[in-house]
Formats: C-alpha cells, sequence, structure tokens
C-alpha cells in the first residue's frame, strides 16, 4: 500500500491499530472457558461479529452501553443470552498480549518516534485491555471510536487523531489488519501497512 524506497525518512508518526496488531485476541477460548464446545464457540462468536445488523460495530461506536448491546445480541439470540451476557461483561479475558511488538514501540518511541493509537473500540473493553498494556507509556495521543462515535475506515476519525494533535498525514504511517481501514488510510493520505501476523508487524517495524 506504500513505496518503501525512501519512505522511512518521511515518517516522524507511527500509529496503531490496537486488535491484531498490538494485541491478538481469543474470543474462541473465551468462550470455551465459558464451557461452550469448540463448535459452539465458533458459532456464538460468528453469530455475534458477523451480526447482520452490525452490532458490534454500534458497540464500537459508543452510543449504546454494554447492557443494551447485550439486549439487542439476547433478543436475536435468546438461546444463548447467558454466555452473551458473561461474553460483554468480562472482556478482560479476551485480549492477548504481543510483549515482542511492545519492547519495539518503546525502541521507536527512544528513536524519537511519535507513537499514537487509532482504533475502534467501545469504551469499556478498550479500558480493560489496556489497562496493563505497556505499550500506553510510550503514547503521544489517541483517536478510538467511542470518543467521537466514528469508526474506521470513515474519513472522520482518521482526520480527528489528525487534527487533535497537529499531524502532517504525508510525515504518518498506520498499521491495521483489516483492508477496509488500511484503505481508508491511504485514501485519507497516509501510508498504511495491512497487518497479516504479528511477525508481519515485527518485520515492517525493523525497517524504521
Amino acid at each position: 500500500m506504500y513505496i518503501r524506497k525512501g519512505y522511512k525518512d518521511m515518517i516522524k508518526n507511527l500509529i496503531f491499530d490496537v486488535g491484531g496488531v498490538l494485541f491478538d485476541y481469543r474470543w474462541k477460548e473465551m468462550f470455551m472457558d465459558y464451557g461452550l464446545d469448540e463448535d459452539n464457540a465458533i458459532r456464538v462468536g460468528t453469530q455475534m461479529f458477523n451480526d447482520p445488523d452490525r452490532t458490534w460495530d454500534i458497540f464500537d461506536l459508543g452510543i449504546k452501553s454494554d447492557e443494551e448491546i447485550a439486549d439487542i445480541f439476547c433478543k436475536k439470540y435468546p438461546g444463548d443470552e447467558d454466555v452473551i451476557r458473561w461474553f460483554i461483561r468480562h472482556g478482560e479475558y479476551m485480549q492477548v498480549p504481543r510483549p515482542k511488538v511492545w519492547k519495539k514501540v518503546h525502541e521507536l518511541k527512544q528513536k524519537g518516534y511519535k507513537i499514537y493509537i487509532l482504533s475502534n473500540y467501545p469504551e469499556s473493553l478498550f479500558k480493560k485491555h489496556t489497562e496493563y498494556a505497556d505499550f500506553m507509556d510510550d503514547i503521544d495521543g489517541l483517536m478510538v471510536s467511542y470518543m467521537i462515535h466514528k469508526a474506521k475506515p470513515a474519513e472522520d476519525i482518521y482526520k480527528a487523531l489528525c487534527d487533535k494533535y497537529g499531524l502532517d498525514r504525508s510525515e504518518s504511517i498506520f498499521f491495521d489488519d483489516r483492508s477496509e481501514n488500511v484503505e481508508g488510510a491511504v485514501k485519507f493520505g497516509m501510508k498504511s501497512v495491512k497487518i497479516l501476523s504479528e511477525q508481519v508487524l515485527l518485520d515492517e517495524l525493523d525497517r524504521f
């Protein structure tokens, strides 16, 4: 999504998504922790994350409470009500740290790069997932969907981050695990990289 030759010298701002980039997720295992077998764990997770009414996307926007989101899901999937409510309440069991990535982010901060977060998240989960995350000590700023009720790949959230911190988009590079969000960043004028794995991200950061 960007021309590698010479781009390093132009970049001052490293911007990271959170899930799939700074963290892994163990949502299937979390459902299994509750007591579901693997097939049912996949079924419940799939129906929540791929809900045709995009309920999880609404959750990310921060316009409804956790309880309201749980109510919506439970009304649609009443046979799974208990596990859905448990899952919404206990997001602290979902994230998986990427300490090698966090260490690299810290090293890049020490080199003089500015570090930012740009992510789609409901407020409750963002706070649970980042409460003890080392990378939070290195960030210079963040823009999360719940803060402005806008989510990637809408241009509004990229612009909100740049406006808030006075970032030059041409001096910024964005790392995200979703194609549509990478494309949104490129359309906005940022360089951007799709992160397919932890190793891909580490390899990209080694270029700086």
